[in-house]
C-alpha cells in the first residue's frame, strides 16, 4: 500500500490546483498527431473534480456553435501544459452539473469578487507563468519542423 503512495506522490504536479469548481478556464493540452505536436485549447467552465492523489481529474464545459461540449481532463497529466484561470466563479456546491440544463444567460456562474478572489487570480498566474517554458519549446520545435 506504501509503495503505491509512494508512487503516487511522484507523479503529481506541484501547484496543479490553481482553480476550483466554477471558475472559467483554458486548459492548454498537448495533441500528438503522427509525427507533430500542437497545443490545443480548451476554454471553458470546471464542472467537477473527482478522485484523489495523481488519478485526480476535472471536467470542463464549453458552448460550442450552440452545443454543449464536455472534456475529462486529468490533472496531472503531463500534456496538460498548464491551465490559466480566466474568469473565478462563485459556487457553494462541490459538482455543478445542473449547468447542462441551462441556456443562454441561465447557465452563467456568478464571479467571485474581493480579495479572496485577487489571491487566487495572482496565485493561478504565477504557476501558468512556471508552465510558459514547456509551451515555448514545443512551439519552437514545431517551427523548426515546419521549415524542413
Amino acid at each position: 500500500m506504501d509503495l503505491i503512495k509512494t508512487i503516487e506522490e511522484q507523479q503529481k504536479k506541484p501547484n496543479a490546483e490553481s482553480f476550483r469548481v466554477g471558475d472559467t478556464v483554458k486548459v492548454h493540452f498537448e495533441v500528438i498527431e503522427g509525427a507533430t505536436k500542437r497545443i490545443q485549447i480548451f476554454e471553458g467552465l470546471v464542472l467537477c473534480m473527482k478522485n484523489a492523489g495523481a488519478r485526480k481529474t476535472f471536467t470542463v464545459r464549453k458552448e460550442s456553435y450552440g452545443v454543449g461540449v464536455e472534456r475529462v481532463f486529468p490533472l496531472n497529466s503531463p500534456r496538460i501544459l498548464k491551465v490559466e484561470l480566466i474568469r473565478p466563479g462563485k459556487v457553494r456546491r462541490s459538482k455543478i452539473y445542473y449547468v447542462r440544463d441551462k441556456i443562454g444567460k441561465a447557465a452563467k456562474i456568478k464571479e467571485l469578487i474581493g480579495p479572496k478572489a485577487n489571491a487566487r487570480v495572482a496565485f493561478a498566474r504565477e504557476v501558468a507563468k512556471a508552465n510558459e517554458a514547456k509551451i515555448a519549446e514545443i512551439n519552437a520545435e514545431n517551427k523548426a519542423k515546419n521549415k524542413k
